[in-house]
């Protein structure tokens, strides 16, 4: 049956026909598995959504800061605390040829909101935890319900997370059998349709994406034919094929590797600082890390500006709380949750009796560009602490229950605390409770920051939670790395500030070849 499906998808759904209308190729670091908006956010997934799939509410990607505008919505109005009414744009086709309706609108939520599959229930508790319920007023009209005040209606309805997919086209895929192997949602994955300038006509997973110029799009058009994506893990590899015009963009260029390209007439590199963390988490659970005196000590240890020096020639940015530029008024760079301080690290050691056990540090040797240089400089500045660790590269990380200390990034999904540090770090987030308990007042303090309609109220309770943040330290952010792409010199494309981290934006205004 798996077979059938998928032989059935690739005949009606996927053609291979776009690879010869490829404008450009990117080699990228790594490659989805599944591609669907609902499920997924990973720093590999953020790639793939933006150029076929659309959200209700569009903004301006060219600046940091929010600038709302219409996208598959003409209109919203937020009628009370807990409800907005959205206005839909007629006309819309998904790339089956079906119209978007409210009907879309509302299953695109539902799915997520009632856990339709085990895959959702991420996206629902990080993103939507909130949301009560979604209504169709009528064709082209939605109204949203939330259980609590919403000071995010807008961000969220703006969130990749919160792209519209097509009802039909996704519960006709497997005809719902209970025999299927795949259920209608994995299909979806494998076989994904938007309503985005490009549609998505062949999919590998882990190894290509191919997109095709959609021309019954309801917006500006495409700018390119079309263009392909291939996986090419090792980075040897990748500068080797931009160089032999294999490919014309490749994605984590290190800063030790620039030089290299810009010497090359044909070639330059574009970069930005990322909305994003490479931080260090802290299994607080594991009995040799549940005295925070060690974890604060094994983070105070950590000398950051050394390591943008060191690894990103100062271009990165180390931060002195967890906060982002992008947070607005919610910008927060005066808190100095984290700091440098080995004297203090030996002293806190000292107090928590640490017996010189070894401590265990886990990376994977490519996925973090400077993962692995980062924490062999770590190693060094521990052990100048009198912390040995035990370096573990591994490709497996195995169960978060059996980690003692490992690297990790912390996007910015969305420009809020509750955006980046909330999906990680706040009640029900991806690591409390399996490397972090806070204690009993800190969802109280949370739901305060979260659900307040007042920015002087949200201030002040951020303010606290990166306080008790620096007492347990469960996370050090180290820095925003630098991430750098190499391109052909004809290319005009840079990565944007108003993007989650990652996103390839190949859309109009976004991307153009010079003659």
């Amino acid at each position: 049956m798996k077979n059938r499906i998928l032989l059935a998808m690739s005949t009606v759904l996927l053609s291979t026909s776009a690879l010869s209308a490829a404008e450009i190729v990117v080699g990228a670091q790594n490659m989805a598995t599944e591609i669907d908006p609902g499920m997924d956010h990973s720093n590999v997934g953020s790639q793939f959504y933006v150029n076929a799939f659309d959200p209700l509410i569009q903004k301006d990607y060219t600046k940091a800061e929010a600038e709302f505008s219409p996208g598959l919505a003409t209109a919203w109005e937020q009628t009370s605390p807990t409800t907005m009414e959205v206005q839909l744009r007629q006309g819309v086709k998904f790339h089956d040829g079906s119209e978007m309706t409210a009907e879309d609108v509302v299953f695109s939520f539902e799915r997520i909101i009632h856990d339709m599959t085990a895959g959702y229930e991420s996206i629902h508790t990080q993103f939507f935890d909130n949301f009560e319920k979604v209504e169709a007023i009528d064709t082209y009209s939605v109204r949203f319900t939330t259980y609590q005040p919403e000071p995010l209606f807008e961000t969220l309805l703006n969130a990749s997370q919160g792209y519209i997919v097509p009802k039909d086209y996704i519960l006709g895929l497997t005809g719902d059998s209970d025999t299927a192997e795949l259920s209608d949602f994995d299909a979806f994955g494998l076989a994904p349709v938007g309503t985005g300038p490009y549609k998505i006509t062949h999919f590998q997973p882990g190894e290509t994406v191919t997109y095709e110029r959609f021309e019954d799009y309801y917006g500006e058009q495409a700018p390119l034919e079309g263009f392909e994506m291939r996986r090419i893990s090792e980075m040897a590899t990748r500068l080797t094929a931009l160089n032999n015009g294999e490919v014309d963009l490749i994605t984590n260029v290190p800063p030790d590797q620039i030089a290299t390209i810009e010497n090359n007439p044909a070639l330059k590199v574009e970069g930005a600082v990322t909305p994003l963390f490479h931080v260090v988490i802290f299994n607080g659970l594991n009995p040799k890390l549940e005295d925070p005196r060690i974890r604060q000590a094994l983070s105070l240890a950590i000398d950051r500006d050394l390591l943008n020096e060191a690894l990103w020639l100062g271009e990165a940015v180390v931060p002195s709380s967890h906060t982002f530029p992008q947070y607005g008024e919610l910008y927060m760079p005066e808190l100095d949750t984290y700091e440098y301080d080995p004297e203090r690290a030996r002293e806190l050691l000292a107090e928590a009796g640490y017996d010189g056990t070894p401590i265990r540090y886990d990376t994977d040797a490519v996925y973090y560009t400077n993962g692995l240089l980062a924490a062999q400089a770590i190693k060094e500045m521990w052990a100048e602490v009198g912390v040995e660790m035990n370096l573990n590269v591994t490709e497996s990380w195995g169960e978060l229950s059996e980690i003692e200390s490992r690297n990790w990034s912390n996007p910015m999904y969305f420009a809020d605390p509750a955006g980046s540090f909330g999906t990680m770090w706040a009640p029900g987030g991806a690591r409390t409770g399996n490397t972090w308990q806070p204690n009993g007042e800190y969802e109280a303090l949370w739901n305060r920051f979260r659900y307040s309609t007042d920015i002087g109220e949200r201030r002040a309770a951020y303010a606290e939670i990166m306080a008790y943040v620096k007492e347990e330290m469960p996370v050090i952010p180290l820095y925003q790395p630098y991430e750098s792409y190499g391109m052909r010199a004809d290319l005009d494309w840079r990565p944007l500030p108003g993007h989650i981290p990652y996103v390839l934006d190949f859309r109009a205004g976004s991307i153009s070849i010079e003659d």
